[in-house]
């Protein structure tokens, strides 16, 4: 019988190595990115090197991340299955994906109109519904859906912006790249009441926040 899903093979073995074999133990976060089709939100001609310990180009500057740092970015926020989630830079969607099979709902920012209509026609082939693709500028949350379970930031900011640590619920994570142009540390900060405290990750490499609370184009440290 001919394979129906021919990249399968080298998705279990991303999970496998790249995520079980590091710090990845949360079993719903492996579940779920042993189920997504990494391969069908990069480029077509880039679908072979879908499943590499690597982040990949997605046009427009942007990229789809690592793999691992996906599952880590989602391992940190703790999703039991009930959480509304925020995400900052939909990009491919592919982190989105992930999110919809661990959360209730998902809105999900995007800055560049183009890669919100892409990801939302992936997300929509592939039958996911709980998640909301909006166009605007995520550097400043989206209020109207607050407050969120857990906000995660794929873009790397110059601080954590204050209007995302207002949109978190009680007890809720945020989880961002802070940092310049030579990189950038994950942070995980989280809302106890009226005040909010900070962990400091991993080493990571994002490319910048757009959006009136990130990086400018023009002049930022990333040098667009």
């Amino acid at each position: 019988m001919e394979e129906r899903d021919p990249l399968a093979a080298a998705r279990q073995r991303m999970v496998e190595e790249q995520l079980a074999g590091r710090d990845i133990i949360d079993r719903r976060v492996l579940d779920a990115m042993r189920a997504v089709p990494r391969d069908v939100f990069v480029p077509s001609d880039m679908a072979h090197l879908a499943y590499a310990d690597a982040p990949l180009p997605i046009g427009f500057r942007q990229t789809i991340s690592q793999p691992y740092i996906v599952a880590l970015m989602i391992q940190l926020a703790c999703l039991k299955g009930e959480e509304t989630v925020l995400e900052v830079g939909t990009g491919s969607g592919y982190q989105a994906a992930i999110l919809a099979r661990l959360a209730r709902q998902v809105y999900s920012v995007e800055y560049i109109p183009e890669l919100a209509q892409g990801a939302r026609q992936v997300l929509q082939r592939l039958g996911v519904t709980n998640v909301e693709v909006v166009v605007g500028d995520g550097s400043r949350g989206l209020p109207e859906h607050a407050p969120y379970d857990a906000i995660l930031v794929a873009a790397a900011a110059p601080r954590a912006p204050e209007p995302l640590k207002e949109q978190l619920a009680d007890t809720g994570f945020l989880i961002l790249p802070v940092g310049g142009r030579d990189g950038q540390i994950l942070e995980r900060w989280r809302r106890r009441g009226e005040s909010t405290t900070r962990e400091r990750i991993t080493g990571v490499a994002f490319v910048p926040l757009c959006g009136e609370l990130g990086w400018e184009a023009a002049d930022g440290p990333f040098g667009w």
